[in-house]
């Protein structure tokens, strides 16, 4: 993948759980990370008493986090909604030139801030809950 803007990273959530997505506030920033747990099957005859892991076993999950700023009410009320009710929701991940992540998502972290001279910046933490599919460009 060649170089690409940081803003291009879109996050976006389906607002009314009818698969109409939106994307949520001014992120400033994103990270998306997938994870693959180990199953380690090392036993006293493994080789050079070197680790040995399961082929395709262990649990795949995803975490996306994210900071910046709200856009408009309805984004900061869709979002706030979901973390205190602890609604699980589909959630998009565009990834310019690479493809797009879907799955469900639950809000597992929310955290606001702000400085006197500064506007009010959020931090949001998603936790897969649920198969994440990636569709490549």
């Amino acid at each position: 993948m060649a170089a690409q803007k940081g803003k291009d990273l879109l996050l976006k959530v389906d607002t009314d759980g009818l698969g109409s997505f939106s994307t949520v506030a001014g992120l400033r920033s994103r990270t998306l990370s997938f994870n693959a747990e180990t199953i380690d099957i090392t036993h006293q005859e493994s080789a050079g008493q070197w680790r040995e892991l399961l082929d395709g076993g262990g649990i795949r999950s995803a975490r996306l986090s994210g900071s910046g700023i709200f856009k408009d009410d309805a984004s900061d009320e869709t979002v706030r909604g979901l973390f205190f009710n602890g609604t699980v929701r589909a959630w998009q991940v565009v990834i310019p030139d690479f493809g797009t992540a879907t799955g469900l998502f639950q809000v597992t972290s929310l955290e606001f801030a702000g400085r006197h001279d500064g506007e009010l910046t959020f931090d949001l933490t998603l936790e897969s809950a649920g198969e994440v599919l990636f569709a490549p460009i």
